[in-house]
């Protein structure tokens, strides 16, 4: 019998987001019925209520949740109604070329749940992420739920579910950042910060903490940033290689993505240092560098798509050290709202004044 609820749903490209009432089916084999509790306001949603994703309207936004498990389909044995999950876009099949490879963390075939959810009238909503959580209740494979510590605040564990994990994991596992590195974190968001975070965690000795904003600037040092630089009015090259005794970082890592900022980190480095983007560029942007300094400055340059996790994992020790004070999630939570104010948080996301709004239920 299928779930009637509330939800978020991006009717057509640019237009604003409604609040609709959807149908939720029970879950099917492999899948979980999860009631939402919490799902924070992401970039994500915004380029797909743009349509800057795909076309795939209408689409039910919202990715970055947690919450409890309420049914779960057959052949589902390793989760039971009354467990906290967090909700991974990236479910591993086990199965992949990548897979098969030990790469889960870059799986081709991730799962999502099979059965649709749907409008009232049985249109079928295209989930964001195979997400869909701006919702009472959302249904997703097995895979994509990761049971861990319930003691945790669910509009804090629910960021793990992306922003915190793309930028701590850029760091942490792309980045390989490691004991006595000088780290630059160019943007200072949401994922910007939860790269600074990694790289505290990771036992960085310096981190730079690169923006035009000073209000973001001054955020980032809660999260461990130990040095901050105003690109507005200073040249970021300079900066870090002036903090970092004239030589450059050891590890950039891009949380913008254009090509100024990719360009200022390529040079930003040490000679055969870190480069990772992690901020998502537009279809349309270009890169050039010189050949020569491609080749002589050598080092890494690399992308890192979800910060290169494991859900199944990574959440669980990333909430476990939320609870040990160790990783300020709490910090990243900048409002709680209700449902019918997702349109809003867009417009303070567009204005820089919130690291995440998170939708409480």
């Amino acid at each position: 019998m299928p779930h009637e609820v509330h939800a978020v749903v991006a009717a057509k490209p640019g237009a604003p987001v409604e609040l609709r009432t959807i149908l939720v089916p029970d879950p099917g084999p492999g899948e979980v019925l999860v009631a939402v509790q919490a799902c924070g306001v992401c970039h994500t949603d915004l380029h797909y209520r743009d349509g800057a994703i795909n076309d795939e309207f209408p689409f039910l936004l919202g990715h970055e949740a947690a919450g409890v498990i309420e049914a779960v389909g057959p052949g589902v044995t390793d989760l039971a109604p009354g467990d906290f999950v967090v909700l991974a876009w990236r479910a591993p099949c086990g199965s992949c070329r990548s897979c098969r490879r030990g790469r889960p963390w870059y799986c081709f075939d991730s799962r999502n749940a099979a059965q649709p959810m749907t409008l009232a009238d049985g249109t079928a909503l295209s989930p964001a992420l195979g997400i869909g959580a701006f919702a009472e209740k959302t249904l997703v494979a097995a895979g994509q739920a990761v049971k861990v510590d319930p003691h945790a605040r669910p509009e804090a564990a629910g960021l793990i579910g992306c922003g915190v994990m793309a930028g701590y994991g850029a760091a942490v596992h792309t980045g390989a950042v490691g004991s006595g590195d000088t780290v630059a974190v160019i943007g200072c968001g949401g994922v910007g910060n939860a790269a600074i975070a990694g790289a505290s965690v990771a036992g960085a000795r310096r981190i730079i903490a690169v923006d035009i904003d000073d209000r973001k600037l001054d955020g980032a040092t809660r999260f461990g940033a130990t040095h901050t630089v105003n690109s507005r009015g200073t040249d970021p090259v300079e900066a870090v290689r002036g903090l970092t005794g004239g030589h450059g970082a050891d590890v950039v890592i891009d949380a913008v993505g254009r090509p100024e900022t990719y360009t200022q980190g390529f040079f930003m480095r040490d000679l055969a240092g870190t480069l990772v983007q992690v901020g998502v560029p537009e279809p349309d942007m270009r890169i050039e560098l010189p050949l020569i300094d491609l080749f002589s400055r050598g080092g890494a340059l690399k992308s890192s798509w979800y910060g290169d996790c494991l859900p199944s994992r990574d959440f669980p020790v990333l909430v476990d050290r939320y609870l040990s004070g160790r990783l300020d999630l709490d910090g990243f939570v900048t409002e709680t709202i209700a449902l019918d104010e997702v349109e809003s948080a867009f417009d303070k996301m567009r204005d820089g004044t919130v690291l995440r709004s998170v939708v409480v239920l």
